[in-house]
C-alpha cells in the first residue's frame, strides 16, 4: 500500500495506535466485570445488562458518530466521542449506586462504537477493499487487548481489592487515547478544496440497501458480534463460577485468547495477499465453529487453553475480512458504514443480555451454550457470501 502525503501516513499511524489502546480500554469491561460484581453485590442478570448496556452505548455511538461528522466533521465528532473512556471510569471508581454504574458503562460503550467507526472507516478511506490493511488495524487491536488481563493480574495478585487501581490505569489509557486522536490529521482538511478523496465526492442515499452484499456483510457481522461480545463478555466468569479455572488462571485465559487473536489477525493479513478472501473467510468460520464446540465440551486445564488458543485464533480475521467486502459500498455511500455498523452492533447487545438471562435461571454453563447458535448461523451466512461472490462478483 503507498500512501501519498504525510498527513496519510500520519493518519494510518496514530489510527493504529489509538486502536491499540482501544483494545486495552474495551478488554477492561469484561476483565473488571468479576470484580466489579463482587465488590458491589451484583446478581448475573444485572451484570449481564451492564456488558449489554455497553453494547448499547456502542451500538448508539456507532451511528451517531458518523451522522455527527456530517455535519461538525469526523474530527470532532471521534474528540466529543472517545472522551467518554476516562469520564466512565472516574463514575467506576466514584461512582455509589447501581444507576451511576449503569451509565458508565454505556458510556464505555459509546466511545469504543466510535473509535470503532472511526478506525475502520479511516483505514478502509485509505486502502479501499483491502483485507490486509484492516486485519492489521485489528491486530493493533488485539495487542492492546491481551495486555490488559496480564497488567490487571499483576495488580491484584496479592489482593483482589487493587483492582480500582487497574480503574485508574484505564482513565490515564483514555486520556491518551483522546490525545492521540486530536494529533490525527484532519482527513477533511487534507482533502482538497473540492473534497474529491472526502465525503463530499459520496452519494448521501441509501442505494445500498438494495445491494445483497450490504445484507450479507452486514448479518455476518452481527452474528460474529454475538458470539465474540458473548465470548469476551462471560469467558472469565464462566471459568471462574464454573470452577474449571481459578480465577488467575481465568484472566491469563483472557490474555491467551488476545494473543491468538493477533497472531491470527497477523496471520489473516499476510494470508489475505495470496488467497482469495471468501475462500480465507470460509476457512476462519470453520474453525471458528469448531474450537467454539471444543471449548464448550472440554473440562481438562490444558485441553481448555488449546480450545482457547483455537477460537481465538481462528475468529481474529473474520470481523476486518468481512468488513473489506463491503469497501465500494463504504466509499461509494457515506451512511454506509454507519448503517453496517449500527445494525450489526445489535449483535453484541442482544446476546450478553440472553446469556445473562439464561445464566440466572440454568447456570452460566448453560448461557455459554446459547453461543452455539450464532457460530452455527454466522458460518452458513459467510457460506452464503462465498456462494455470491463466486456467482455475482
Amino acid at each position: 500500500m503507498q500512501l501519498k502525503t504525510t498527513e496519510e501516513k500520519k493518519q494510518l499511524l496514530y489510527t493504529y495506535l489509538a486502536f491499540m489502546l482501544n483494545g486495552i480500554l474495551a478488554l477492561s469491561i469484561g476483565s473488571l466485570l468479576p470484580f466489579i460484581r463482587e465488590t458491589r453485590g451484583l446478581n448475573y442478570a444485572f451484570a449481564g445488562l451492564l456488558v449489554s448496556l455497553h453494547s448499547v452505548g456502542n451500538l448508539f455511538s456507532s451511528f451517531a458518530s458518523g451522522t455527527l461528522s456530517v455535519f461538525i466533521g469526523r474530527k470532532k465528532s471521534i474528540l466529543l466521542f472517545n472522551a467518554c473512556y476516562a469520564l466512565s471510569y472516574i463514575l467506576i471508581i466514584f461512582g455509589g449506586n447501581n444507576y451511576v454504574l449503569a451509565a458508565a458503562y454505556l458510556m464505555t460503550g459509546m466511545a469504543r462504537g466510535a473509535s470503532s467507526n472511526f478506525g475502520n472507516y479511516t483505514v478502509n478511506n485509505l486502502a479501499p477493499g483491502r483485507a490486509g490493511v484492516l486485519n492489521g488495524l485489528h491486530a493493533m487491536f488485539s495487542i492492546g487487548a491481551f495486555s490488559f488481563p496480564i497488567i490487571l493480574t499483576v495488580l491484584t495478585r496479592t489482593d483482589a481489592d487493587k483492582w480500582i487501581y487497574a480503574c485508574y490505569f484505564i482513565v490515564v489509557m483514555g486520556v491518551l487515547s483522546w490525545l492521540l486522536y486530536f494529533m490525527i490529521p484532519d482527513p477533511e482538511a487534507h482533502s482538497g478544496a473540492s473534497g474529491k478523496d472526502g465525503d463530499k465526492s459520496k452519494e448521501n442515499g441509501l442505494g445500498f440497501f438494495r445491494e445483497p452484499i450490504f445484507y450479507l456483510c452486514t448479518f455476518t457481522l452481527f452474528f460474529y458480534l454475538c458470539a465474540e461480545q458473548g465470548v469476551i463478555g462471560w469467558l472469565i466468569t464462566y471459568f471462574e463460577d464454573t470452577g474449571l479455572l481459578s480465577a488467575a488462571l481465568s484472566q491469563l485465559m483472557a490474555s491467551v485468547l488476545w494473543v491468538m487473536m493477533l497472531a491470527g489477525r497477523l496471520t489473516a493479513a499476510w494470508l489475505s495477499e495470496k488467497v482469495r478472501k471468501e475462500r480465507l473467510l470460509l476457512i476462519m468460520a470453520i474453525g471458528f465453529v469448531c474450537f467454539f464446540f471444543w471449548l464448550l465440551f472440554c473440562r481438562d486445564t490444558v485441553l481448555i487453553v488449546i480450545g482457547i488458543m483455537g477460537f481465538g485464533y481462528s475468529m481474529a480475521g473474520i470481523y476486518p475480512t468481512t468488513v473489506s467486502f463491503c469497501g465500494g459500498l463504504i466509499q461509494k455511500y457515506a451512511m454506509a458504514w454507519s448503517f453496517i455498523l449500527t445494525t450489526a452492533s445489535f449483535g453484541s447487545i442482544l446476546m450478553p443480555m440472553i446469556i445473562g438471562r439464561i445464566a440466572e435461571s440454568a447456570g452460566i454453563a448453560y448461557g455459554m451454550s446459547s453461543i452455539v447458535v450464532v457460530v452455527v448461523i454466522d458460518l452458513l451466512l459467510i457460506l452464503g457470501l462465498n456462494i455470491y461472490k463466486r456467482r455475482f462478483v
